[in-house]
């Protein structure tokens, strides 16, 4: 993996194979800063990623965001290329335990 766009690809290719609804967000200006790049509900649970690539760290307003949605009950990951073997793994049990 070579940049943020490459995490991004491989969590699609996660998501793809499992039974969960998501979307990605358009950050054109008029939407709520902050907002992780995948929003989505697995069997009635609400989940977040936030993806981001090398040493790059979630900025205040996503922070903000994350911490709102935990709050709220929903899941949240912050995944980059060093964890994201890791996120398949805690994901994908995560969406089968949510089906329970």
């Amino acid at each position: 993996m070579k940049k943020e766009a490459d995490v991004k690809k491989e969590i699609k290719v996660l998501f793809k194979t499992l039974e969960l609804w998501h979307f990605m967000p358009s950050m054109s200006g008029y939407g709520t800063q902050g907002v992780p790049d995948f929003v989505g509900v697995s069997h009635g649970r609400g989940f977040a990623v936030e993806t981001k690539f090398g040493n790059n760290k979630p900025t205040d307003w996503q922070n903000i965001q994350i911490a709102a949605i935990r709050a709220a009950g929903g899941k949240v990951w912050v995944v980059n290329e060093k964890n994201i073997e890791d996120f398949r793994t805690e994901f994908s049990e995560w969406a089968a335990n949510a089906s329970h």
